[in-house]
Formats: structure tokens, sequence, C-alpha cells
């Protein structure tokens, strides 16, 4: 019975960060929308958008390998693993002893590789350009992201989420100026791994700023809708993983902690991801996209946060 309640709580968390990625990044529209003055798109859109590109057939250039074919899925089942690591509205659920900070950095890396080598399968102007783009960002990312990782990992002592949630919920960090830091750099790599404003806008296809978008020009059909699920649930991911690390009040210590506290874990995450996604809206209708070459700046920016997290945690353990 027990063994039945672990896996009916994990398949669960798998089903929900795939059902609410799209309703997500309808309400990140929304929110903007509200802040234009406009009426915005209804928040179930993105389902119909899916729907409606799952309902064609896929079509790819002469030219196209094996790996403009695999790579959408690559791409999905790699970002729903890395979801599905993170704990959510419950921890020390099944798959949760390999949700270390680390792997789930290697599975974003993974996707993001095969999309990159995707966009230059066909040989297109535009895939080269959104590829080396995206290389390029993911090299001042990744090193941001990993000194978080190396922060956190001091706190907590081990990379492990299940460690550092229940380390978090103990009160053994409390407010701490390392935290804060850390924080602020996991935002702005968030942002950039999600190519949300100001690294880029998914909403734009001007060829002298797509970085995304460039790599999936050539795609359509179920490809694309694979493509688009992909990069919503990277979006709830990431917000989820911001919640864990840094918000994990309300979440149920585990599956047999009773059917009341999964209820409580499960209405505090989705009340987390609302106030973050309505953040992630009103931080994008207030600011405009950078050019491409202030790109490195920002998230220079973002390691140099970590840095100095990392830093100040190793020299004084107070702070």
């Amino acid at each position: 019975m027990a063994g039945l309640i672990d896996i009916f709580a994990q398949g669960l968390e798998m089903l929900l960060v795939v059902g609410l990625a799209p309703l997500l990044v309808g309400w990140v529209r929304k929110v903007k929308a509200h802040v234009f003055r406009r009426r915005g798109p209804s928040l179930l859109q993105p389902y119909r958008d899916l729907l409606r590109l799952f309902s064609k057939d896929a079509l790819l250039a002469e030219n196209a390998s094996w790996i403009s074919r695999t790579a959408p899925y690559v791409v999905f089942a790699a970002v729903w693993v890395a979801a599905a690591l993170i704990p959510t509205f419950a921890a020390g659920l099944v798959f949760h002893w390999a949700a270390d900070l680390i792997a789930i950095v290697g599975l974003f890396g993974l996707a993001r590789f095969a999309l990159a080598v995707a966009g230059m399968d066909v040989g297109t102007s535009f895939g080269g350009i959104g590829s080396s783009r995206e290389m390029l960002l993911a090299s001042l990312a990744e090193p941001a992201m990993l000194m978080v990782v190396f922060t956190i990992s001091l706190f907590a002592g081990s990379s492990q989420l299940a460690s550092i949630v229940d380390f978090v919920l103990a009160g053994g960090i409390g407010i701490r100026p390392s935290l804060g830091l850390a924080l602020v750099a996991v935002a702005i790599v968030a942002i950039a791994e999600n190519a949300r404003i100001p690294v880029d806008n998914p909403a734009t296809h001007l060829e002298l700023t797509m970085v995304h978008e460039a790599m999936v020009f050539e795609y359509s059909g179920r490809h694309l809708a694979m493509i688009e699920a992909a990069a919503a649930v990277k979006l709830l991911a990431w917000l989820s993983l911001i919640a864990a690390i840094f918000l994990p009040f309300g979440m149920a210590p585990g599956p047999h902690s009773g059917f009341g506290a999964m209820a409580v874990g499960l209405l505090a995450w989705l009340a987390k991801l609302a106030v973050l996604a309505t953040l992630l809206g009103l931080f994008e209708a207030s600011i405009a996209k950078m050019r491409v070459f202030r790109v490195p700046e920002f998230l220079g920016g973002a390691f140099a946060l970590g840095v100095l997290a990392t830093v100040l945690l190793f020299v004084s353990r107070g702070l």
C-alpha cells in the first residue's frame, strides 16, 4: 500500500507539471496584457495552440537528418524529467533521491544542446544564428547557476533538493545576505534560460533579435508542439525550483503525511507559482528587451552575484 501511494504521488506530480505548464504561460501573458490595459488572450489559449499544432503534420526540410526528427522529443523528455525531479507540493517522492541540483542543471543543458544541434542541422542562417547565440548564453548562464549551487550546498551541506528543502523547513537558513544574492542570481539565470525579456522576446520573430525562435524556425506541426510544450514545462520547472529552494513553506513532508498535508502543499505550490508568474509578467511589462551584445553583461552580473554569495558564505558562515 505504501508503494502504491508513493507511485501515485510521483505520477500526480509528473502529470501536474505537464498539465499546468500551458496555464502558467497563459497567466504570464494575461498579467502582461492587464498591465498594458488590454484584454489579452484567454488563459486556455496555450492549450488551444498546442492542440492545433498536434493536429497538424510535421514538415521538415529535405536535407533534415534524424537529428531534426528526434530533437523535439529529446528536449521535451529532458525538461519533463528535470521538472519531475524538483519537489513541488511534497518532498521525499519516489524519484527525488535523484533530484540533485547538478543533475537538474545537466538535464537542462541536454535539452539546450539537442535544440541547438537541431537548429544547425538543416543549415539555414536563422538556425545557425540562434544556435550560436544560445550557446553563448549557456556559457554564461551555467557557470552562474553552478555558483548558486555551490552556495546552497554550503548552506545545506548537500546539493540534493530533498536535503535542501528539509534543511530550510527546519529553520536552518533564515535570512542571510548570501541567500539574497543567490536568489537574484537564480532569477537572472531563469530569465535567460527561458528566453524571456530582457534576454529574448518569445513573441517576436525579428531575425536580428531572435534566439530561441530562430532555432525552431524550421519546425511545424507536432514537432513544434513538443518544443512549445517543453518551453512551458521549463518555465514551470524554473519557478518551481526557485520556490523549492527559497520558499519551500507549506510543502508536505512526503506522500505519507496524509491527504490534508498533500492538499495544503498543492495549494501552496499553486499560490507560489501564481505569485512568481505575476512578478515575471510585471517585470517583463516594465522593461524593454536589451541588445544581444548587452546580454553577456546581464548574465555576468548573475555570475558575479553567485561568486560573491559563495565567497561571502565561505569566509563567514554567519552571512
